[in-house]
């Protein structure tokens, strides 16, 4: 069960559901349908399994986009096809006739998703856009075709409250319920007219889900600022020399080209003099798919948002986000709510301080303004500089994107024992020249873990921000299965044959995206299903990881100067960690502020003639939100909730998660041998990272740190006060 994507339908913990085979399913005549698929299949690239070295690679150079809705239709086709052999077995469900055969159904769709993935996210056009928002509906369709097949939960059911179900490993336990609950939670108890409307909702919301994200891609590629060279003012070198390189690919040669793109944004608010042109960039990024255009995406809110309420309401429950947090961490919104308010008033006091820190030295300098949104960074730059003498793009100097890689292999090595080998260009396939890959392997005995692919610099037709994905799980209940996963980050490429400098936050993500890497890396678990996680637990591997990037190991060798060569020197050090919690308010006060908006969206009563923009205001407004701070993620393009559910209700999950990151990063503090210390890291990886979704998160914390998280040890990490003990 794991390939459909979340943003097509929550129907299914994952769509393709893949298994054994079992011996007592009396029927092995192929059918029409499978015959046709079988013989079509060796005409669609897109279909095929995947062949050639490391146990089969995706065939990333053949992708042809006329194949993709074909192989949509057939992999939909053979996947049906393998759950009527399910579900026509006479014998009794057991688990390995019923649940392990389902977590083999559907490979060949499950191989087409990968290819649809690159699409999507790495190499859009307006001929892919087109395909994805006819196939939508279609997708949904299936989709509830497999969660509301009635003979199928009997079989899942039968297995899930059979006496036998106590004989069971654990790992088929969990498997087990996890099944159980993709249909159960997804409309499989319904009558057939519930069934019906639930289906029905789901095929309009996989179209909303890819207008919303269309309509931001188009004012990502549609708001491109060019600037003359009188223009700028403050710019480091090396972001001057990413922009007129961006502004080349665009046929402007001789420009620069700010992009409407964070990675591209940020900087330019740190940097620029020139704050008419600040403010522009700032209300063209804030104001994506908020612009009473063609591309707006607040109707689209509006109608989401309608429909997660009334589908969660043929379930039973009073709001979306009450039915999207029964299996997470947090279980129900209050407690994610208490969580993230428990901390709101230490933040916004937090920004009144740094705003006034802002102010003084803007008056200082003769500047004459009020600090604005826009201003805020430029001038929490400055008073950086003041306060801890850090300047940022001194710190860029010794951040070489190259080298920041070296050193993630390096703690990969240190803490997973895994080691990183170039692959020869044009050993493996690869679906942009700019993408390379390498072979992870045991250091000790040489065993192969998988590939890790990256794809480091921004483009056209590439969604913005960084993420991770995986084009092969591990797995061993058919045949061990090695891990192919793969990083993707937006950073601006300069100049052939120039260092790209990167700054601290983006070195920051860089090390986050490939926690999640490792994460699928180190998976040590029986059953493909069990490689998907608890959305507010996942994100703690990968935060816990950024705790690497300031270990003295990592500076010491890898933090070196771009022309130099010399590593970082120890004062710039000791005032990087000085200024550890510089900014905390800010940071902490935008991300929460997405994170509240979103769940209180979600908990709305009757959400169907919410005004987003309004909303959002009037909420932020009552919480006394500072007005030089504006959401991390506005909500007109809030992606990661509107243009899929994987975050929705759920974008707490990061603060949730990091209350444990912090909590873990202390256990290593307090370890003999620190960040490496060999005992500790053995714990990390045994119950936090090999198991994935094989054990249940609270459980596998409590193994790591013989307790439950608490929240003071982030509130320490943020410069915060730390709660009283009532």
């Amino acid at each position: 069960m794991k390939s459909l994507p979340l943003w097509l339908t929550t129907a299914i913990v994952s769509a393709s559901l893949i298994g054994c085979s079992d011996t007592t399913v009396p029927n092995t005549e192929k059918t029409p349908i499978a015959v046709a698929t079988a013989q079509s299949q060796q005409q669609n690239v897109l279909l095929q399994p995947f062949t050639g070295p490391y146990q089969g690679v995706p065939a990333f150079d053949k992708m042809n986009l006329a194949d993709l809705k074909p192989a949509l239709e057939m992999g939909m086709q053979q996947h049906l096809a393998d759950i009527d052999v399910i579900t026509s077995n006479a014998a009794a469900p057991t688990f390995e006739n019923t649940i392990a055969e389902l977590e083999k159904a559907g490979a060949a769709l499950d191989r087409v998703f990968r290819y649809y993935g690159i699409w999507s996210s790495n190499n859009s056009s307006e001929e892919f856009r087109a395909i994805q928002k006819e196939m939508a509906p279609k997708l949904s369709a299936f989709s509830s075709s497999i969660t509301q097949n009635e003979a199928l939960f009997k079989r899942v059911e039968a297995v899930h409250n059979s006496d036998s179900y106590k004989d069971l490993t654990s790992e088929q336990q969990r498997l087990t319920h996890l099944v159980y609950l993709s249909f159960a939670n997804n409309g499989a108890t319904l009558d057939a007219d519930k069934k019906q409307q639930y289906a029905d909702i789901n095929q309009r919301l996989a179209q909303l889900y890819t207008a919303f994200s269309s309509n931001i891609l188009a004012d990502e590629e549609g708001y491109v600022l060019y600037l003359n060279s009188d223009q700028l003012g403050g710019l480091p070198q090396s972001y001057i020399n990413g922009a007129a390189s961006a502004a080349k690919t665009r046929g402007k040669e001789g420009m620069y080209a700010v992009t409407n793109t964070r990675s591209s944004m940020d900087p330019f608010l740190t940097y620029s003099t020139d704050r008419a042109l600040r403010e522009k960039v700032w209300n063209t990024y804030y104001s994506r798919g908020d612009n009473g255009d063609e591309h707006d995406n607040n109707a689209l809110i509006t109608e989401i948002l309608a429909l997660r309420d009334q589908r969660v309401g043929l379930l039973g429950f009073d709001n979306y986000a009450t039915w999207r947090l029964q299996d997470r961490m947090a279980k129900k919104p209050s407690n994610a709510m208490d969580l993230m308010m428990s901390v709101w008033p230490a933040a916004i006091a937090r920004v009144e301080e740094e705003v006034a820190d802002m102010q003084a030295l803007a008056d200082k300098m003769g500047d004459n303004i009020e600090i604005a949104a826009w201003d805020y960074r430029y001038y929490a730059e400055k008073v950086r500089k003041e306060k801890y003498d850090l300047d940022s793009n001194e710190v860029k100097q010794y951040l070489q994107l190259d080298k920041l890689r070296e050193a993630m292999f390096y703690v990969a090595g240190r803490l997973f024992n895994f080691n990183f080998t170039p692959v020869a260009e044009g050993t493996v396939p690869v679906f942009h020249e700019d993408v390379k890959v390498w072979h992870v392997t045991d250091k000790t005995t040489g065993a192969d873990i998988g590939l890790w692919y990256l794809d480091p610099f921004a483009r056209q037709g590439k969604r913005s921000g960084a993420w991770a994905t995986s084009y092969r799980g591990y797995s061993t209940f058919d045949g061990q299965k090695n891990v192919l996963s793969s990083n993707n980050s937006n950073f601006m490429q300069g100049a052939p044959g120039e260092t790209v400098l990167i700054s601290w936050d983006d070195a920051t993500t860089y090390f986050h995206e490939f926690g999640h890497a490792l994460h699928a890396l180190s998976a040590k678990v029986t059953y493909p299903t069990l490689n998907g996680g608890v959305r507010d637990y996942t994100e703690f591997q990968s935060q816990l990881l950024e705790r690497w990037l300031l270990t003295d190991e990592v500076i010491d060798q890898f933090l070196v100067h771009s022309e130099t060569g010399k590593p970082m020197p120890k004062d710039l050090v000791e005032k990087i960690k000085k200024a550890a919690t510089f900014n905390s308010g800010f940071k902490t006060t935008e991300y929460l502020a997405s994170a509240i908006i979103d769940l209180k969206l979600h908990m709305l009563d009757d959400p169907s003639n919410v005004d987003p923009d309004a909303f959002e205001r009037d909420t932020l407004n009552a919480m006394n939100m500072p007005k030089q701070i504006v959401m991390r993620h506005r909500t007109p393009h809030f992606g990661h909730v509107f243009s899929g559910e994987g975050y929705a209700a759920a974008y707490y999950g990061y603060m949730w998660a990091e209350v444990l990151t912090s909590d873990a990063a202390e256990a290593f503090a307090e370890a003999p041998g620190g960040f490496y210390d060999k005992d500790v890291a053995g714990k990390l990886v045994d119950h936090l990272f090999s198991v994935r979704n094989a054990v249940d998160p609270a459980e596998a914390y409590r193994a790591f740190r013989g307790r439950d998280a608490t929240i003071d040890a982030l509130m320490r990490d943020r410069g915060f006060p730390v709660p009283k003990k009532k």
